[in-house]
């Protein structure tokens, strides 16, 4: 005989426990407390069991029977629903402790013991605290494609198209680490690419113009601001390094001696060390910052402190004081304009010129077989293009 509703709601407690049956194996315990669990009774290989369903009247009567019918379905295809129940409930688990944050944090710290370099770990820091207020306690293996492209959607229409693609992704990225860690089967991110608007190419401003190069010269040489800050662009001019590179610089890294500099691998975008030749004004320039020198290692320390670095923006204030825009030069363009000019010489190999940049061969082959550092070339050149760069300073047109 099936059981209603009504039997249900009227069902007292007794000093012991009892069962009210339903059809197909599906009963009630009704406890002495008054509590009433609903249980179904079933056989697998040979073997009977009990399958917890939920406590009534959270569980009503109607969705008792279908989570009875969804166990049937269950044997029918050989599986043991207490067994499926257990897994079920171990993978929830499991989910809810791998939320997006969690899986990117340690994506992150894998990529911090890996080497990344200061200003990337602070990029991707920035990526995972901008997506998550939207997916960051969802566990990872359940995120959905359109929950991602929403969030990008939302970013794209305040017109930052860059970040959009930027966020996208680093979230691709942590989805793939988490494929490959057993956390996900899916990757949501990756095929929201076409999605997006794409950004516009932004290179970075410089000055191409030779003429226009002795006139920048000439005026950080006339710059009335920290000396410090003034020395850094003129090296910054002299050598062929990024802006953070030449922030970072520490004293132990350079040999003027020898004249040369090593940069360690850890703070190259490509992630091997970097020796960069120095030429008569770069080491006079050296020497200068040297006589400055207060406390600590960096050769270019903030002005509020010896223990940090000159601020990233401090060489591309300095160029706009000195009247110049941003569309017109920022600081990382100059490494443009030695590529150019040092090109347009035809003076010296490309490849000399690329190493100099530190630049990574494209052909990956290549560049496992072609071992040479184009180190005398490399050395000529770093004097030829400061004594280029002297006479362009000194014949005003």
């Amino acid at each position: 005989m099936s059981l209603t509703d009504t039997a249900l709601r009227n069902a007292k407690p007794k000093e012991k426990q009892y069962k009210l049956h339903d059809l197909g194996g599906l009963f009630v315990i009704v406890r002495p407390t008054g509590g009433k669990l609903w249980r179904l009774k079933y056989r697998h290989l040979g073997k009977e069991q009990q399958l917890s369903i939920g406590i009534y009247p959270t569980v009503g009567l109607k969705e008792a029977r279908e989570r009875r019918d969804e166990a049937k379905k269950l044997l029918a295809a050989g599986v043991d629903p207490g067994a499926e129940k257990k897994r079920k409930a171990v993978a929830d688990a499991i989910a809810a402790d791998n939320t997006f944050d969690m899986v990117a944090a340690e994506f992150i710290e894998k990529r911090t013991r890996e080497g990344i370099a200061g200003a990337t770990l602070r990029k991707v820091e920035w990526l995972a605290a901008s997506l998550s207020p939207a997916i960051g306690k969802r566990p990872v293996s359940d995120i959905e494609p359109y929950e991602l492209l929403s969030l990008l959607k939302d970013v794209e229409r305040k017109g930052n198209h860059e970040s959009a693609a930027r966020m996208r992704s680093f979230a691709a990225r942590v989805f793939k680490y988490a494929i490959v860690t057993g956390r996900a089967k899916h990757n949501p991110a990756a095929e929201l690419g076409g999605a997006l608007i794409a950004p516009k190419v932004k290179h970075h401003a410089a000055i191409l113009d030779p003429a226009r190069v002795g006139g920048l010269l000439r005026a950080i040489d006339g710059y009335d601001g920290s000396t410090t800050t003034r020395l850094a662009l003129m090296l910054l001019l002299h050598v062929f390094v990024r802006p953070g590179e030449l922030r970072y610089a520490e004293w132990p890294e350079f040999d003027l001696d020898s004249a040369v500099w090593r940069i360690p691998a850890g703070r190259m975008k490509m992630r091997a060390e970097h020796v960069e030749p120095l030429s008569r004004q770069a080491i006079a320039i050296l020497r200068e910052l040297a006589e400055l020198r207060t406390n600590g290692t960096y050769v270019f320390p903030g002005q509020r402190t010896w223990q940090r670095p000159m601020s990233e923006n401090t060489l591309n204030a300095a160029l706009r004081r000195l009247g110049y825009t941003s569309e017109e030069v920022v600081a990382h363009g100059f490494r443009s304009t030695a590529s150019t000019l040092l090109n347009e010489s035809k003076k010296w190999s490309p490849d000399a010129i690329e190493r100099a940049l530190a630049h990574k061969d494209k052909n990956e082959v290549r560049g496992i077989y072609n071992r040479s550092p184009y180190w005398a070339e490399r050395v000529e050149m770093a004097q030829w293009w400061s004594d280029y760069l002297d006479r362009l300073r000194d014949s005003e047109v």
